[in-house]
């Protein structure tokens, strides 16, 4: 019955890769845009922030019709929707009297289909028969980093070879992932997240239970604590090091991702082996510590390596918070994954946010806002704490988890 389910686990992995492409090739065309579409930049960053706004709307909505539609449905949509996404920014930009609405639609179309593969792609996981649930969701969560720098490395390599003007190529090339991946998933098996004759928890009961409370909060501090650092690793990276963009990517957001997957893939392949929250308690304390070593150490390529350190030490905070939600709530459902990952994406929106108002208060000093940023691992450190207290006063007959 497990071998039945090895194709659709093989098939979510896919899926993370095609969520890494949709949140990862456009940025690299954005100088382009700005010089060949004459986009001015304020315009530009605008499409980050719509990017991931959809992606937000999208958890938010899916909790009412992700159940009724069905699981199969819903993920072939998520992948067509991305596929869509990827060919309209071909076309749209071209045909309409506006080029940056042309791009801005299409980011919309990829990015409902990112948002849903957020929501999707870990409970698809999570509900199929396994022996240790918790090395799958880490070894799935790290094809996102493999599909990151995969996106930056081949499209480098693409734009160096056959020229940057030539991406509506690549665009296309890139597509076919989620087309496959769609068809693929009309065939595999999809098992029920909730056993048979039993409803997930509406979220009127969610919001009843505080420990839902304290894993949504980790939730958000998980996505912030990644994204505080991988966001802004890049530009840490020049102005430290003074060296040009392309070498920045690749020292900064590069090794970040790298490390990162490294993390997941690590704990993938020996998690039944490590208790996952001992794991997460010593990959908080030293994101941490990571986190005032590129703060305050004032050597530049120590501080970098700090930042680089910062990805290893997030790779299981993000998984491994999903897989303690499933644990505690096994009821949870759609409702609770999908909050989780409405969370999670808040948390990548806010993080880098709050780095860059208090480096701008403190006259763009970006360790000023990367120490401020501490505050993410921290609060993730003592919501870890917490549920591990709960869990132990559960054991001795003493409390539930609604406490």
């Amino acid at each position: 019955m497990k071998n039945q389910y090895d194709k659709t686990i093989s098939a979510c992995f896919t899926g993370y890769i095609v969520q890494a492409v949709v949140n990862n090739f456009t940025p690299l065309l954005f100088l382009f845009f700005q010089r060949s579409y004459d986009i001015p930049l304020t315009q530009i960053t605008l499409i980050v922030t719509f990017n991931f706004g959809i992606q937000l709307l999208v958890d938010l909505l899916s909790v009412g019709f992700i159940d009724k539609i069905g699981y199969r449905a819903s993920i072939v949509a998520a992948h067509v929707l991305s596929a869509a996404g990827l060919v309209l920014l071909t076309i749209l930009p071209e045909i309409l009297p506006s080029h940056f609405i042309g791009i801005l639609i299409s980011v919309t179309v990829y990015a409902a289909g990112g948002g849903l593969l957020e929501v999707l792609v870990s409970p698809l996981v999570e509900a199929c028969p396994s022996d240790n649930k918790e090395k799958a969701m880490s070894m799935l969560h790290s094809f996102y980093c493999w599909g990151h720098a995969g996106v930056v490395l081949i499209s480098t390599l693409f734009f160096y070879t056959a020229g940057i003007e030539n991406w509506k190529i690549l665009a296309l090339a890139w597509s076919l992932i989620p087309i496959v991946n769609a068809f693929v998933f009309t065939k595999v098996p999809i098992a029920s997240l909730i056993e048979d004759g039993e409803k997930g928890l509406r979220l009127k009961e969610l919001f009843s239970l505080k420990v839902f409370w304290i894993l949504l909060i980790m939730m958000v501090c998980a996505g912030a604590s990644e994204q505080a650092v991988s966001q802004w690793a890049s530009t840490f990276a020049e102005e430290g090091l003074g060296i040009s963009k392309t070498a920045g990517d690749l020292a900064g957001p590069m090794s970040f991702a790298v490390l990162m997957g490294a993390s997941r893939l690590f704990y993938g392949k020996y998690g039944d082996r490590i208790n996952l929250e001992r794991f997460m308690i010593y990959s908080s304390c030293l994101c941490v510590l990571a986190y005032l070593g590129a703060s305050l150490i004032p050597a530049p390529q120590l501080s970098l390596a700090a930042c680089a350190l910062c990805g290893f030490s997030v790779g299981i905070m993000w998984p491994g918070t999903y897989s303690k939600a499933s644990s505690a709530l096994p009821k949870g459902g759609t409702a609770m994954f999908a909050l989780l990952a409405l969370g999670g994406d808040i948390g990548c929106s806010g993080g880098p946010a709050l780095v860059g108002m208090v480096s701008g208060a403190f006259g763009d000093n970006l360790k000023a806002g990367i120490l401020a940023g501490v505050i993410f691992p921290a609060l993730l450190l003592a919501g870890i704490i917490l549920c591990g207290k709960i869990k132990n006063t559960i054991k001795k007959g003493e409390k539930k988890w609604n406490f």
